[in-house]
């Protein structure tokens, strides 16, 4: 295949791998079956001697790899930002470095962008564990009841994705997992698509209890970031609200308390308790209001929004 890069396939290395000479080859014949010409960027999120030197010996071996090694561990996030960065393709197919689908799946994910700005895969039907299961159903119906969300395994990395989709998001942290969810709320189409998951990806996963919490505070931040970036006020406001209102009202009952039944106050922590919320509900609602004057101080320089089409008149004609 001759011509510029059409497809750049970006796979970030980080603590869970499988064999990389296999694995490659494996993507590259499901790569190959697209007819576009391709890329691979590797980038290893810390420092992985030993894939690092598998991957030279695939290069040594002809192939068309390019490997960036980062200094330390930063994140899958900050390693698919690089191979955003590094890419040259109009065309952005973003791999786990170990199985999660078929790779002759693949075709049909590309193939699946023509009418939309990303595709993410579903491992559908699924072989795990019922433990798998669970968790994954789970985690999505968590952030379900935040967020309207249309995704049913945002755990699969497999995602393909126009150029212009890498450019307009933002990553850090652990949002990688969300990143179809910030493409939607920036108005991009998305698609979800049903691949086989592969043979290899069935094993049973069970983390420790930090990992759950880890997940659980990544829920409350995207869905804050979808919901609330540029509304802070709802967000503080109405837990400053409920909390003021719940103050206030248990103020009011001490207070009626202390005047129409000689009940003393003394000593009460109820009334330390009631005085304390509707503080807190007075400083959530200030808090959210500040992060009003910084979003419109800032309104012009933040961009949550993306253009489909523009269609102009023809001011030459008569």
């Amino acid at each position: 295949m001759t011509g510029p890069v059409a497809l750049s396939v970006i796979v970030p290395i980080t603590e869970r791998f499988d064999d990389v000479s296999k694995l490659y080859h494996a993507y590259k014949a499901g790569v190959e079956q697209t007819g576009l010409r391709y890329e691979f960027i590797y980038v290893l999120d810390g420092e992985y001697p030993e894939v690092f030197s598998e991957l030279q010996t695939l290069r040594s071996e002809g192939e068309q790899i390019t490997t960036v090694s980062m200094a330390k561990g930063f994140g899958e996030a900050t390693a698919l930002t690089i191979g955003f960065a590094q890419a040259t393709g109009d065309v952005m197919l973003t791999l786990p470095a170990y199985q999660q689908i078929e790779p002759s799946e693949i075709p049909r994910l590309v193939a699946g962008l023509e009418d939309y700005d990303m595709v993410v895969a579903r491992r559908y039907p699924r072989r795990d564990s019922a433990l798998n299961v669970l968790q994954s159903r789970v985690f999505h119906g968590i952030l379900r009841m935040m967020v309207d969300v249309p995704f049913h395994d945002l755990g699969c990395g497999v995602r393909v994705m126009r150029r212009k989709v890498a450019d307009e998001l933002t990553l850090y942290g652990d949002q990688h997992r969300f990143l179809p969810l910030l493409a939607d709320r920036q108005g991009f189409k998305i698609k979800e698509m049903d691949l086989a998951q592969a043979k290899g990806d069935v094993f049973r996963r069970v983390y420790p209890l930090g990992i759950y919490v880890r997940r659980l505070l990544d829920v409350l931040t995207v869905v804050f970031i979808v919901k609330f970036t540029k509304k802070p006020l709802r967000f503080f406001g109405l837990i400053g609200s409920s909390v003021l209102f719940i103050g206030a009202l248990g103020t009011l009952y001490l207070v009626v308390e202390r005047l129409f039944f000689e009940v003393a106050l003394a000593d009460r922590p109820a009334l330390v308790l009631a005085v304390l919320m509707v503080v807190l509900g007075f400083q959530m609602i200030a808090v959210g209001l500040i992060g009003e004057l910084i979003i419109f101080t800032h309104a012009k320089d933040v961009k949550d929004y993306t253009v489909d089409k523009v269609i102009t008149v023809d001011k030459t004609a008569d």
